[in-house]
């Protein structure tokens, strides 16, 4: 098995650049996963979110985590649990409009910290989204507006810890499935693993980095670029001792944006057939993953494209 793919980000500067959008058009190519070690974000801000995003979860979730466990009988569990994932999680809305003020239980700092660090990891997921126009062929910022819609993208945050797990070989983390949005940026625990994706029919570890973050690509960009990148699956699985922590932030499209296959990635001739992705509003792709996000995504591609017919009258989809 090749090596998981990891991209040195200052080598974008000098002469190892060709080299270095090479190796990331291979790894959303092959992979639909790389990860990033010297992409801007400081040392210092990381392991300070880290400290504070794991102190909340030991003062105020970790005993709600162990009475619901207890409530629902997980730990004496016999067959394989299906319907639920071993995680404590909480949102954080950056864009289009912050929701970190009103989340309970969050110190002023952590407040102050995450409003930081969800600025650095907007900036980066923007410039990442660039060099995949570069890579795809498509003037500089065509990504980023394929994503606005009306408000800007969204954009947020999901904070989860993953506690020790009594029957990791019964209950996942987290389960099997592909992310709905766009360019997704993780910043996932160094010291316990857990992150698997799919590669070729084997589950394959997300290897755990200190100060890396970890880039997914989600279904929205394999619409856009016609299936040359490909959303992949991954899920988390739980250990038995020690609490993984994982920040997901997800850069997607606003939920009026419009997302179809760009047309110079769609080859001209035979337009019509060779275009296999449909056209949709994102927001309506969303109500439908909500149902389904642990099912495979090719259905619900066929069902946006049956809803086709309905877009195409739509005013925003034909401006």
């Amino acid at each position: 098995m090749e090596n998981f793919p990891i991209i040195n980000l200052e080598k974008l500067n000098g002469a190892e650049r060709s080299n270095t959008m090479e190796m990331i058009k291979d790894a959303c190519e092959n992979w639909g996963f790389f990860e990033l070690v010297n992409h801007g974000i400081p040392h210092e801000v990381m392991d300070t979110v880290e400290k504070l995003t794991k102190g909340h979860y030991k003062k105020c979730m970790e005993q709600r985590f162990k009475e619901l466990v207890a409530s629902k009988g997980l730990e004496a569990v016999k067959a394989e649990v299906t319907d639920l994932d071993w995680e404590s999680t909480f949102f954080l809305r950056h864009l289009p409009a912050s929701n970190i003020s009103q989340v309970p239980d969050l110190v002023d700092k952590y407040r102050e910290v995450m409003r930081d660090f969800a600025k650095r990891l907007e900036k980066l997921a923007e410039e990442l989204l660039d060099l995949l126009c570069e890579n795809l062929g498509l003037e500089k910022g065509y990504l980023k507006r394929a994503f606005y819609g009306s408000k800007g993208p969204n954009f947020g945050t999901k904070v989860s810890n993953y506690p020790p797990c009594p029957k990791p070989d019964l209950i996942k983390g987290l389960r099997a499935h592909t992310d709905a949005g766009g360019i997704i940026l993780l910043f996932q625990d160094d010291k316990v693993s857990g992150l698997q994706l799919l590669k070729d029919g084997q589950w394959i570890d997300v290897p755990p980095m200190r100060h890396s973050i970890v880039v997914n690509l989600g279904d929205q960009l394999e619409v856009i670029t016609n299936g040359k990148y490909k959303s992949v699956m991954h899920r988390v699985i739980a250990q038995t001792d020690g609490t993984q922590m994982s920040l997901a932030s997800f850069y997607n499209p606003g939920n009026d944006a419009v997302i179809y296959p760009a047309s110079t990635l769609v080859e001209k001739e035979e337009e019509e057939s060779k275009q296999v992705y449909p056209k949709f509003v994102f927001d309506d792709y969303m109500k439908l993953y909500a149902g389904l996000k642990f099912q495979a995504k090719e259905p619900r591609f066929e069902t946006m494209k049956a809803m086709e017919a309905d877009v195409k009258s739509d005013p925003i989809a034909t401006a």
